[in-house]
């Protein structure tokens, strides 16, 4: 070997081992951007004291319990400095949120197949959420740190504890900003006045957030009596600290329906966190938007806002940039899916294209048909309407699709009546058992401090199942469920897997009316290369009512476009 050819190699050497070092340090760098170190805890004393286990269903912690009613439904209550509710929270539901995150990761693998992409996700994750704990009220950090202590080990790989229990609770944020065409759709609506039985308000909602069936198995309904503040009952999953839909002692509800969002650049306050904030601190409708005014969060979002004091629901209308504080003029309802009304929003360039092409519009008016049909609003009438099936005009949609109120997916359904502070809260499956019922001041007067499982709901005011529970339909729709997984594996498998013909008949009996029996089929013999038999069903698919208008063009332009074989 030459001189000049060493004196080049020996160069090359240096140069990588240069690059190396500024790429190590990079890295370095690049970690600690993103590190969330937790908050400072006073007195961690409350970690010493154990959870009590009463029996497989029922624990208790100082003067906070959790417990299984008969129903399968978690109740819970929690006291204490917001660092004390963490702990409570999670020493009590360790096994809960440990089955919640397996569920969480399988269905996140479901949906990204990939380890090694999944591996480089949590480094995104964690950049695009480096910024959220500024944004977040230090008692709920501490409450968070609290609940993350007792997090399981088996995911310390996808990051530290309490930096993936926060990074949970944008979870549902960046669900919203991804499916911004419209495919997941809450619906929601309050009546008083006129419009309700005695006059007082009435509000049921629909919470439409699907993460898999595993996800929803646990629900909690949690009682919570914080430090500061008002104490207040909402309706959740393990270990969250933030509120979906909930209601506090002074009679004000909050429910959250997404709105079309831009896709955020970086984490700010978890609306979630901000509907927690609003529950635990506002006592009318007023009280609601100064806070939410000062909220700075990272999706669009509305909240429904229900209020004893005001006699009255308004929707305060969220984005990144500005808030709105929308009411009705004459009528004694208000109607809200999943797009913006007040006049700030409504001529909204990304508002009017999500009107144009999702479901929220149709579930809007189907909404309005069906409480012109309860002129008196009541429970019983607001489960009714919660349950409802149907597309416009009572037409049958088929069962599943995103163009009706029940989804046949809500991960619950919930019922106020903010006066006399009373809860309904539906039970499985897919919201078609009984909706229970709660008395908020019995619960925060008669239940602290529990040390055996005793009933918590009142019986006298449940509402029964849903009759379609023990239909022949509802057999249908359990078949089509299972067999819709087998037609996507078969599409999945590019033609290794066949359905065979009797399964494709059954198939389309179990959901006749639902277009996507027939647009999955028309995948799936397009997989296959029978072009005849996709553009039939396709053909087909196209007769039915489709979810959104993107896919219906779809499918016109695949027909227009002749077979690619």
């Amino acid at each position: 070997m030459s001189p000049r050819t060493k004196k080049w190699l020996k160069r090359f050497a240096y140069f990588f081992l240069f690059l190396g070092i500024i790429l190590i340090i990079l890295w370095v760098l690049f970690l600690r951007a993103i590190e969330i170190k937790p908050p400072e805890i006073d007195d961690i004393s409350s970690m010493e004291t154990e959870r009590v286990k009463v029996d497989e269903d029922f624990y208790y912690w100082k003067n906070c319990w959790l417990k299984k009613n008969k129903h399968g439904i978690w109740e819970t209550y929690l006291e204490g400095n917001p660092f004390e509710i963490g702990v409570a929270n999670g020493k009590m539901t360790t096994e809960l949120t440990y089955q919640l995150e397996v569920s969480f990761i399988n269905e996140m693998k479901n949906i990204i197949p990939s380890e090694s992409f999944l591996h480089y996700l949590k480094y995104f994750i964690g950049w695009f959420n480096r910024k959220m704990p500024e944004y977040i009220p230090l008692e709920y950090q501490k409450e968070i740190y609290g609940a993350s202590l007792s997090a399981n080990n088996e995911y310390d790989f996808v990051g530290p504890k309490y930096q993936r229990v926060l990074n949970y609770h944008g979870a549902h944020d960046i669900g919203h900003a991804l499916e911004n065409m419209g495919k997941v759709g809450c619906t929601s609506f309050s009546t008083w006045d006129s419009r309700s039985e005695d006059s007082t308000m009435v509000i049921g909602r629909n919470f439409d957030f699907h993460v898999g069936d595993d996800f929803a198995k646990n629900k909690v309904v949690s009682f919570i009596r914080p430090e500061n503040g008002h104490a207040f009952m909402a309706v959740s999953w393990a270990g969250m600290s933030g509120v979906v839909s909930g209601m506090n002692e002074h009679g004000l509800t909050i429910t959250l329906n997404a709105a079309p969002s831009e896709i955020p650049s970086h984490g700010k306050t978890p609306i979630s966190i901000l509907a927690r904030e609003i529950l635990q601190y506002a006592k009318n409708i007023d009280e609601a938007f100064e806070i939410a005014k000062k909220g700075e969060t990272f999706v669009s979002e509305t909240l429904m806002i229900g209020s004893a004091a005001d006699n009255e629901t308004a929707l305060i209308e969220k984005s990144t940039e500005k808030t709105a504080l929308y009411k009705t003029e004459s009528e004694d309802y208000i109607i809200c899916s999943n797009h913006y009304q007040s006049e700030e929003f409504r001529e909204n360039e990304m508002n009017s294209e999500h009107i144009k092409n999702s479901h929220s519009d149709y579930r809007y008016k189907r909404m309005t048909e069906l409480i012109s049909k309860y002129p008196k609003m009541n429970a019983l009438a607001a489960s009714e309407i919660l349950r409802d099936k149907n597309g416009l005009g009572n037409q049958d949609i088929g069962f599943a699709n995103e163009k009706s109120i029940n989804q046949l997916i809500a991960h619950h359904a919930i019922i106020f009546m903010p006066k006399g502070r009373l809860v309904w809260v539906s039970t499985p499956p897919y919201m078609l058992g009984e909706f229970i019922a709660y008395d908020l001041n019995e619960i925060f007067s008669s239940y602290p401090g529990l040390k055996e499982n005793v009933e918590i709901t009142k019986d006298s005011l449940e509402i029964q199942e849903d009759p379609f529970l023990h239909s022949n339909e509802f057999e249908r729709f359990k078949k089509f469920r299972t067999m819709k997984k087998e037609v996507e594996e078969a599409i999945e498998s590019e033609g290794k897997k066949k359905l065979d013909e009797s399964m494709i008949d059954r198939f389309v009996d179990s959901n006749p009316n639902y277009y996507m029996v027939y647009s999955l089929l028309g995948e799936y013999f397009l997989s296959i290369q029978n072009c005849d038999r996709a553009f039939d069903y396709y053909e087909k698919a196209l007769e039915m009512e489709i979810t959104t208008l993107p896919e219906k063009e779809k499918f016109a332009e695949t027909v227009a476009a002749g077979c690619p074989y």
